[in-house]
């Protein structure tokens, strides 16, 4: 047996012993979700579960994160793991016996199973420390949904909490649904989304609808903007390097018989690469604009700028699949064909440092990943014996780059 097959070996063995503690406390999180940055309950949790480690505990000033450092015996580099802790505004309807007790809130993207998962990497790699050549960050994160938690830990400096910047970086996702129970995957190159949204306003003069002649009215307009988006997509943009966008909101007018001064909507645009992003963000308002000034109206674009692409660094994600085979057997590991169409906020992560993402299966087995309901469903269900393999991909993951100088 080769010391990486004896070292994965040692880790399943001692994530399987975890295993009842990290079920715990990922229950004790879905039962009391909370949302955006400000997450006091689920720090304290973390930092309960942490105590008595051998670890710089760094707290966060503009969100309740919790930045960890753990040093190694030995010299080496350092390399960084994450795990967000925030849930979602969504009402649970899973059933469970130990589902949401906060109204309207719920972990239903799995994000429960991300924070017990780094904790049990945690747990894994201190008491590895003796051996341990180099220096691991635990970056435990709130607001990934939407709040870029991400983007304000780096600013409070969580890359150089360990006084040297991370040679690498890992994350991992459960999902619900899609991946078959325990299977991971990933991918070099882009791997999620960027996602950012577009907010038009289409101006114009209101009346009666039995006279349009003396009116300006904006609805016509606003829906051909609308299908204008549509046409700029498929006639503006490379099929083989996609963007999409959504209109997801519609509203204007009051009556059947009034014209309405204005109309508005929004729209969500997802692209997989920095150049057709730059790009679908300068040409979408130009398009809305010249349709409305076609019209004779006035147009307010306004484009929000979300999450960059999260890009696998290819090195790292060859990496990464490697290890997850060596720990789990090729059978369960496989390359994703494509990107996923969701964001991340782990992509600010990968714009400083070489990273890899990678996705594992958290659907019961005795549901079909094919219809069970997906993250962000509130019927969404995960199947938490999967934490031991995710604490030990982790930790198997440092360990593998610790060792590689």
């Amino acid at each position: 047996m080769t010391d990486a097959a004896r070292r994965h070996a040692d880790l399943r063995g001692s994530a399987a012993a975890l295993l009842p503690e990290l079920v715990g406390l990922r229950r004790a999180l879905h039962q009391e979700p909370e949302i955006g940055l400000e997450l006091p309950l689920s720090r304290a949790k973390v930092l309960a579960a942490l105590e008595g480690l051998p670890l710089e505990i760094t707290l966060g000033k503009q969100l309740t994160s919790v930045t960890a450092v753990l040093r190694g015996a030995l010299p080496g580099p350092v390399v960084l793991l994450r795990g967000d802790m925030d849930a979602l505004p969504v009402q649970e309807t899973s059933g469970l016996p130990y589902a949401s007790a906060v109204p309207g809130v719920m972990h239903a993207c799995g994000h429960d199973l991300h924070t017990a998962g780094l904790v049990g990497a945690t747990r894994l790699l201190c008491e590895r420390r003796d051996t341990l050549a180099g220096t691991v960050v635990f970056m435990f994160q709130p607001g990934e949904e939407g709040d870029a938690g991400a983007r304000v830990m780096i600013d409070e400096g969580v890359l150089d909490a360990a006084g040297t910047r991370p040679v690498a970086a890992y994350a991992l996702h459960v999902a619900s649904a899609l991946l078959p129970h325990g299977f991971v995957s990933t991918r070099p190159g882009p791997i999620l989304a960027a996602a950012d949204s577009l907010d038009v306003t289409v101006r114009g003069r209101g009346g009666h609808g039995s006279s349009p002649h003396s009116a300006l009215d904006p609805i016509p307009a606003a829906c051909e903007a609308v299908t204008g988006l549509q046409t700029m997509v498929t006639r503006r943009f490379d099929a083989f390097d996609p963007v999409v966008v959504t209109v997801g909101s519609f509203h204007a007018g009051t009556a059947h018989n009034v014209i309405p001064d204005e109309a508005v909507f929004s729209a969500s645009i997802r692209s997989f690469s920095a150049g057709a992003r730059a790009r679908v963000l300068q040409e979408a308002p130009r398009v809305v604009r010249g349709i409305g000034e076609a019209h004779g109206l006035t147009v307010e674009a306004v484009v929000d700028e979300g999450y960059p692409v999260t890009v696998n660094d290819p090195v790292e994600a060859a990496y990464a699949a490697e290890t997850a085979a060596q720990l789990f057997g090729a059978d369960r590991c496989f390359e994703l064909p494509n990107p996923i169409a969701g964001a991340e906020d782990f992509a600010f992560i990968g714009e400083h440092v070489p990273s890899a993402y990678l996705m594992l299966g958290a659907c019961p087995a005795d549901l079909d990943p094919a219809t069970a309901p997906y993250n962000h469903s509130p019927e969404a269900v995960f199947d938490d014996s999967v934490l031991g393999d995710a604490a030990a991909l982790l930790a198997g993951l440092a360990l593998g780059r610790l060792s590689r100088g």
